[in-house]
């Protein structure tokens, strides 16, 4: 059975690292054009030029303002603003607040910042897209009713989420989440189909209830509990959904927490299980993160365990992505797992793809589980399983509460084979994908090491010595005779010495 998909359309991946630089200005209609050269990840043929005027760099600034981000904007000049030197000087300064914002992963997969340095990829409104979806849902669906659009609710530019009530229950309130498809979508379309259509039979008291799941050519719906009080990470930032941009939710928290050590232990235990669970029956989870994780009576459950089929690259891609050893599925969700138990523990994100040091005070069994997974050594060389985590000291002796629920998940043998394909096809684009990225990085190393100061100033001297030997001249050999004569001074006048003198002196010239 092939599960490759054949798509004509080109999918953008949203969370590729964009790097950008400011290469000149422009004077146009009397004012200055900032040229920006964009590249998105290592491949030379995603790269392009954009044009930006200072005002449009001070909007930037101003929509990024929300997130509480410390940003550096060079200041405005009414007068000489025309002049060479002022120009050269704003230049620097916006390619450093540019540099600020790619640097943050929050505010560089903003959709505001993707328009800005790649409007034609962005240019069309998801929301009013999206929108166009669910009504016709709704329309063929009549059991349900949209109440209101959820705004700016989710990091992900390509999902869009809205609150709807069966017309049955008036009073209950359910998240609609609909997704477009992304790069890595590589099932065809029935088997797509037949994995949403699973979604609603999966029972595991850490995994959340999917009330109706569905795929189009389009992109997938799918139906689940509203939780009022929102994620694990709206917990750890002391914030509500519903009320304010995501953006000034997450990226600087006023009073951030952090859970205690138990339930570190008890969250981490009922997320590696639910996880494990997956693996188990041949899935996999690849997103997760503090904001696919919901908080119900003590109980962590996922949520949107729907993207691993709908090829939408996972939040952590471009750290792992840089490592060759974190290539397969289990590998990718202890790694993500790694981010988590990081987040639960000091309430912030890390931010980076590994840990540099933790603080002295850290528990030392919390230390190590970070250490195998967040190391730069663990990373290089290998991660532990699911299997060794859920052994491990820190989360052996917890017990979870089923709650009644017996996990439970039955899955055809067609479609075993074919996740299982899936699953191959996935590892596989990964690798390829972390070759290119290996080989990029190889020739970056080389270009900066042959362009450093010290290895122009070694050559420089290596040509000097070389230009010097080739204008030395041979010393004339000393006679074969064992008794070596006095030598006798040479006088200026010495015809000799002339005649050696007029030699160097024509090498020289």
């Amino acid at each position: 059975m092939s599960i490759l998909d054949k798509n004509d359309s080109i999918m953008i991946d949203d969370t590729e690292k964009l790097t950008c630089v400011i290469t000149g200005a422009e004077t146009v209609h009397s004012h200055t054009v900032f040229v920006i050269k964009v590249q998105r990840g290592v491949s030379k043929d995603a790269i392009w030029m954009v044009r930006r005027r200072y005002s449009d760099f001070v909007t930037l600034y101003e929509n990024m303002k929300i997130s509480g981000v410390e940003l550096t904007l060079p200041p405005k000049r009414l007068l000489g603003n025309m002049e060479r030197e002022f120009i050269a000087e704003r230049q620097a300064g916006l390619q450093t607040m540019i540099c600020e914002i790619l640097s943050h992963p929050m505010l560089t997969a903003c959709e505001i910042v993707k328009r800005f340095l790649d409007e034609v990829n962005y240019k069309r409104n998801q929301v009013e897209l999206s929108l166009q979806f669910v009504s016709m849902f709704l329309r063929s669906e009549p059991d349900w009713e949209l109440i209101e659009h959820c705004r700016e609710f989710g990091t992900r530019i390509r999902k869009c989420f809205f609150l709807v009530k069966p017309k049955a229950q008036p009073k209950q309130r359910l998240l609609l989440s609909w997704t477009q498809y992304g790069p890595d979508r590589l099932l065809q379309m029935k088997d797509l189909t037949s994995g949403m259509r699973l979604l609603p039979n999966i029972q595991h008291p850490s995994i959340e209830t999917i009330n109706y799941a569905s795929a189009s050519e389009n992109g997938v719906l799918v139906i689940r509990p509203f939780n009022k009080d929102g994620s694990m990470k709206d917990r750890l930032c002391k914030t509500k959904p519903m009320k304010t941009p995501y953006l000034k939710r997450y990226c600087s928290p006023k009073n951030p927490i952090s859970f205690s050590v138990p339930e570190v232990r008890q969250y981490g235990r009922q997320i590696l299980e639910a996880v494990h669970f997956l693996h188990n029956k041949g899935l996999a989870f690849h997103h997760l993160h503090s904001g696919n994780i919901v908080i119900e009576k003590d109980i962590c459950k996922l949520v949107d365990i729907e993207s691993y089929f709908v090829g939408i690259p996972p939040f952590y891609k471009s750290f792992y992505s840089q490592f060759r050893k974190i290539h397969s599925s289990e590998s990718i969700d202890v790694y993500s797992f790694g981010h988590l138990l990081y987040e639960m523990v000091y309430g912030r994100p890390l931010n980076k793809p590994t840990i540099d040091s933790l603080p002295p005070s850290s528990p030392a069994l919390i230390r190590s589980v970070l250490e195998s997974i967040l190391s730069v050594e663990a990373c290089k060389n290998g991660l532990p399983t699911l299997e060794a985590l859920l052994t491990h000291t820190l989360f052996l002796d917890e017990t979870v509460s089923t709650v009644g629920i017996k996990p439970q998940l039955k899955i055809p043998s067609k479609l075993k084979d074919a996740y299982r394909q899936y699953k191959e096809a996935q590892e596989r684009k990964l690798k390829e994908e972390q070759k290119l990225i290996s080989q990029a990085r190889r020739l970056s190393k080389a270009k900066a090491y042959h362009g450093s100061d010290s290895e122009r100033r070694r050559r420089k001297l290596e040509a000097r010595k070389k230009s010097m030997k080739s204008l030395d001249i041979p010393e004339e050999e000393p006679s074969n005779t064992k008794s070596t004569p006095a030598t006798t001074p040479i006088t200026p006048s010495s015809p000799q010495v002339e005649s050696t003198s007029s030699k160097r002196l024509v090498c020289y010239m």
